[in-house]
C-alpha cells in the first residue's frame, strides 16, 4: 500500500495525482486536519508531526511513504528516512526538475506558505539543477486555508491571489513552482492571476509521476505493493465542510474516517 500524508485536505492532489498514474494499486491518506497548517508551525513541531503521520502510516501496512506536504518536505523528510526504513518520497525535488526542465528564461517562481519558502528549499533544489536560474519566492499563507474552507471560487480569494502573485508577476517569472498541494486546488485563479504563458508546475502531478517510475523500475517495491483497488482516507478532525471539499478535490464522493494520531 501506498502512504500518503499532508497536514490537511491538500495533499487530496497527490492522492488524486496517484490514482491516475498508478490505477489500482491500494493507497491510504492521511490528513491532519486537527493540526494544520503546518506552514505556521515551527520546524521542531513540523518534523514531529510528520514523525507521528508517518508512523499512523506504517502501521496502517504502508510499504512506500509519501510527503505530500511541501512544509513537511522542507524539513522532515531526512527524519522520517532516518526513523524508519522504507522509501520515502517528497514533492520537492520532482517538482523542481520539472521547472529547470520547461523554463524557457530561467526566472522562477516559487509560492508556498511561510515554513517552506523561509526554508529556501527550492532555492537551493533549483540551483543544484540551474545555477544560474533567478529564483524569486512569496510566502502565501492564506491559500491554506481558503482551500480547506472551500472558498475555491470567491471573489476574496481571486483578490488574495492577485495580490500575492503581483510581486513575481512584475519580475516576469516565466514558471511558477506551486509549492503547496493545497494550490493546484487554485491553478485556474493563480494562472489567470501569473499570466497565461507563465508554466505551472503542479507537484502532485510531479512526484506521481516519480513514484511510477521507481516502481516500474523497482521490481522489489511492485512485489511489496498490494492492488486491490482499495483507498482509505482518515483525517484527524472532520467537518461537513472537510467532507465537501474532499470530494470537490477528488471529483468523487468519498467517506473520510476520523482518527487519532
Amino acid at each position: 500500500m501506498i502512504g500518503i500524508f499532508d497536514s490537511g485536505l491538500g495533499g487530496l492532489t497527490v492522492a488524486r495525482a496517484i490514482m491516475d498514474e498508478l490505477p489500482g494499486y491500494d493507497i491510504t491518506y492521511f490528513g491532519d486536519t486537527a493540526r494544520t497548517p503546518y506552514g505556521a508551525k515551527s520546524p521542531q513541531t513540523v518534523i514531529q508531526y510528520a514523525l507521528e503521520d508517518s508512523a499512523f502510516l506504517i502501521d496502517q501496512g504502508a510499504k512506500i511513504i509519501v510527503i505530500a506536504c511541501n512544509s513537511a518536505s522542507s524539513v522532515a523528510t531526512e527524519a522520517i528516512m532516518e526513523r524508519f526504513d522504507i522509501p520515502v518520497f517528497e514533492v520537492i525535488t520532482p517538482a523542481v526538475a520539472m521547472a529547470v526542465e520547461i523554463t524557457r528564461k530561467g526566472v522562477i517562481g516559487v509560492i508556498g506558505t511561510r515554513a517552506t519558502i523561509n526554508s529556501g528549499i527550492y532555492e537551493k533544489k533549483i540551483r543544484e539543477r540551474a545555477a544560474d536560474a533567478t529564483i524569486h519566492s512569496r510566502a502565501c499563507p492564506l491559500l491554506v486555508p481558503l482551500v480547506e474552507e472551500g472558498w475555491m471560487n470567491k471573489p476574496e480569494t481571486r483578490m488574495i491571489v492577485k495580490k500575492y502573485l503581483h510581486p513575481l508577476k512584475t519580475r516576469q517569472i516565466d514558471t511558477l513552482i506551486l509549492g503547496c498541494t493545497h494550490y493546484p486546488i487554485l491553478k485556474p485563479i493563480i494562472q489567470a492571476k501569473a499570466g497565461k504563458r507563465v508554466g505551472m508546475i503542479d507537484s502532485a502531478m510531479a512526484v506521481a509521476r516519480a513514484i511510477r517510475h521507481f516502481i516500474e523500475t523497482d521490481g522489489a517495491a511492485e512485489n511489496r505493493l498490494t492492488t486491490g483497488h482499495s483507498r482509505r482516507f482518515f483525517v484527524s478532525d472532520i467537518t461537513p465542510q472537510f467532507e465537501k471539499t474532499a470530494g470537490l478535490i477528488l471529483n468523487r464522493k468519498i467517506t473520510l474516517d476520523h482518527v487519532s494520531v
